[in-house]
């Protein structure tokens, strides 16, 4: 990579105030056999929680999307934006409901959804990644046929189920090495428009390019036997165990659509599916390129 290259390089990553250079030096040779493994690679990223909202972590998610593309790997960004959406809505003075933790969406709402998801925080996310000389593309499942949707429950209104995936587009995008943004609205065969949960398409998407990995940025450290104890951290499970955990109630509430989407993704054609804490800094570089691991990691079958 020559110096007037306007990539982000590994080096610039990890050079931190008070690194030695052979600290640096040791950290790229750690690096190097995983990035020569996913050279090439699809790898969905699901961008939300903490990360999204916070500055700084946004500013360093950038940065690492941006190196993974620089040094061969096809990012995909999915992204939802609730807390945006919510804003929104009570500055305009809509009340909003929920019904088992979904929006209930009616025209007005679905219209500041897409407003908002396409118009606003896709478009933030894209300035975010080429401000470093990427080529980032923000587009929604409604583009180039991308989501078929249908309704998830009449009560909701316009809250949608992904019904089919068709990633020509996207296939198109990687292979420009382009970096596709993309927020979770998709439509039926008549048109209509529908907000669909990120994790859901993110996991569907997943599958759909038979990506690598799958990573979902969290607000908790990974998925978690017991919610108060971070030491309850399960590093490694596969379909069975998550199907058993869902059953007995271990895994409940809002990391149910996580651990579905997790589950759908590889047993569609992904190659594991990741949950971090998108709290720390650079933690997409430390889950992919470093001996350590961190997280949740959810592949079909464990290795025997």
């Amino acid at each position: 990579m020559t110096t007037d290259d306007p990539q982000i390089d590994l080096d610039s990553i990890v050079a931190a105030r008070g690194f030695s250079p052979e600290h640096r030096a040791a950290v790229l040779i750690e690096a190097l056999p995983y990035i020569q493994r996913f050279h090439g690679a699809v790898v969905v990223v699901k961008f939300g929680g903490h990360a999204m909202t916070d500055p700084d972590l946004s500013r360093t998610f950038a940065e690492d999307v941006v190196l993974l593309r620089s040094v061969g790997l096809k990012p995909v960004v999915v992204h939802g934006g609730g807390p945006q959406i919510g804003s929104l809505l009570e500055r305009l003075g809509k009340t909003t409901e929920f019904r088992d933790g979904l929006r209930v969406t009616d025209a007005e709402t679905l219209d500041v959804a897409r407003m908002v998801l396409v118009g606003k925080v896709g478009r933030d996310i894209v300035g975010a990644i080429n401000v470093h000389g990427a080529q980032a593309v923000g587009l929604s499942g409604e583009d180039g046929g991308l989501i078929t949707a249908a309704p998830h429950d009449a009560a909701l209104g316009f809250v949608g189920d992904v019904v089919s995936i068709q990633p020509g587009i996207l296939l198109r995008l990687l292979a420009e090495e382009m970096i596709p943004v993309v927020s979770t609205i998709g439509s039926d065969a008549s048109g209509q428009a529908y907000n669909i949960n990120a994790d859901t398409v993110a996991g569907a998407l997943a599958g759909a390019l038979h990506a690598e990995k799958l990573v979902y940025l969290t607000d908790v450290p990974g998925l978690l036997t017991d919610v108060d104890d971070p030491a309850t951290i399960v590093a490694r499970s596969n379909v069975t165990s998550l199907e058993s955990m869902i059953a007995n109630g271990t895994i409940s509430t809002g990391m149910i659509p996580k651990v579905r989407a997790c589950i759908e993704a590889v047993q569609s054609g992904a190659g594991s599916a990741h949950m971090l804490d998108g709290r720390i800094p650079h933690v997409l570089l430390l889950e992919l390129f470093t001996d350590a691991g961190i997280g949740t990691m959810v592949v079909k079958e464990l290795d025997s």
